[in-house]
This record gives structure tokens, sequence and C-alpha cells, in this order.
């Protein structure tokens, strides 16, 4: 199996529900224990085994090119990619990253912390040609923001259903993907007037069957996409996304 060491990044959306903390800045800039979002998951992204990432803006672009050009990120390669649709749904984000990504890719949101010990070890699942793995968590009485977050219904280790309104689930989904470039297809028919979501494409995949479940166990991870959202991932920060100071001397 070839090892997988690029990864996309969905940074283009305005944060409208955090506006109130990010004081207009990009969503991805939001200040969690120091760093911005985005630089915790580039960080994470990158002890798990990433060295290439490509991300996608949009709302605030010029702020994000200027946010990258102060950063120490260990030596890592950057491509920026706009999307001056930023306004429609996500998908079109994953589809304005087609050129830059050619083979098997993480992808993952900017406004989702994880541990790095989970971005491992999907990096490590087996990826059949035309498959997505969503990473999945199990623990439906634990979430943060029931409403908000996206169920998943799983068959064995099959994902059958996916989106924010099922009423019957048994994991959520926590925005971390090991995809196959086959999504970028996926995609392109899903669209609809120009628009589709990532959703819109994880649905056809798993009606095929070529969505699988990766269950995270006990691991932590966190949406955050409102200000109460920020204040709990803030109060969880050291119990479970706290770095040693050890893990990045060299950065």
């Amino acid at each position: 199996m070839q090892a997988v060491h690029e990864c996309l990044i969905l940074a283009a959306g305005n944060g409208s529900r955090i506006m109130s903390a990010s004081g207009g800045s990009p969503k991805p800039l939001v200040q969690l224990h120091g760093k911005s979002l985005l630089e915790h998951v580039i960080l994470d992204a990158r002890e798990a085994g990433i060295d290439r990432f490509v991300i996608v803006v949009g709302y605030g672009a010029d702020a994000m090119r200027r946010w990258l050009v102060d950063q120490r990120l260990g030596g890592v390669s950057i491509t920026l990619v706009e999307n001056v649709h930023y306004h429609k749904d996500n998908g079109v984000s994953v589809l304005k990253a087609r050129d830059e990504l050619h083979n098997s890719f993480m992808l993952l949101m900017a406004d989702h912390i994880f541990e790095s010990r989970t971005a491992r070890a999907l990096l490590e699942q087996p990826l059949i040609p035309g498959e997505v793995i969503l990473a999945v968590d199990p623990k439906i009485d634990e979430v943060f923001d029931l409403d908000d977050a996206t169920k998943v219904r799983r068959e064995g280790d099959r994902i059958v259903d996916i989106g924010k309104e099922l009423t019957t689930y048994d994991a959520f989904d926590t925005g971390m993907f090991l995809c196959s470039p086959a999504l970028f297809d996926v995609l392109e028919s899903a669209k609809m007037k120009g628009n589709c979501s990532l959703s819109d494409g994880m649905r056809i995949l798993g009606r095929a069957g070529r969505l699988r479940a990766f269950d995270i166990g006990d691991a932590a991870w966190q949406d955050v996409d409102t200000p109460e959202a920020l204040i709990y991932a803030e109060s969880i920060y050291h119990q479970h996304f706290c770095r040693t100071p050890t893990r990045f001397a060299n950065v």
C-alpha cells in the first residue's frame, strides 16, 4: 500500500456563526489555546505523516495568505487554492482542488480539531481504489452540539446514510476522510445547478458500498463552529489535545 502524504484542508467558509468570536477574521484563524484552528490542524496532520497540504480558501483569502507568510510550519509544502464561490456548499471547495491532487489524500476541515493519533491511524488504513474512508465517532452520548453534528448510520463497516437530519444513526462524522481521487468524479456527478455538498458525495458512495467507516474509539475531536463550541474546546484542550513541548521542537 502506497503511503499517503498529501492532505486537502477546506478553509473557505465565512464562519458566520462564530463571527462574534472571530472579529470578522476567517474562521480558520480563530485562536484556540494560543494558535489558530488551522495551525492546530496542520501541525497534528503533519505529526501523523502529512508533508504536503492543499488548502482551499475563500472568505478572507488575502488574510489567509498573509497568515501563511508569517508561519513556521516545519518545512511542509502548502498550496493555496481559492474558491470565489465560497458561499456555496463545501463540495464545491473540494472540486476546486482537483488539479492539485492525483493520488490518495487525507481530507480535513479547518475548524475540526483532533488527536494526531487518530489521523495517523486513519492514514494506516488500506484504501481500495474508488473508496473513501470516514473516521466516525460512536460515542453518541458525548457530542457537544447534537443538532449541528453530522450523523452516520452503519451496516457493518459500511456507512449507508449520512446527514445532519438523520433520526436513526449510530455514530458521528468527525470531518476526517481518507480519499481516493475518485471522490472528485463522485462530487461532479452530485452537482445540481453548480452546487454540491461533501455529504451529497458521501451518500452516493454509501449507496454504492464504497464508503467505509473507521471507528475512532475513545479518541477526541471537536468541531469549532460557534463561540460556545470554542469555549468547550478550550475547556477540554489540556485533557485531549495538548502537545508536549518536544513534539514540535524543530518547528
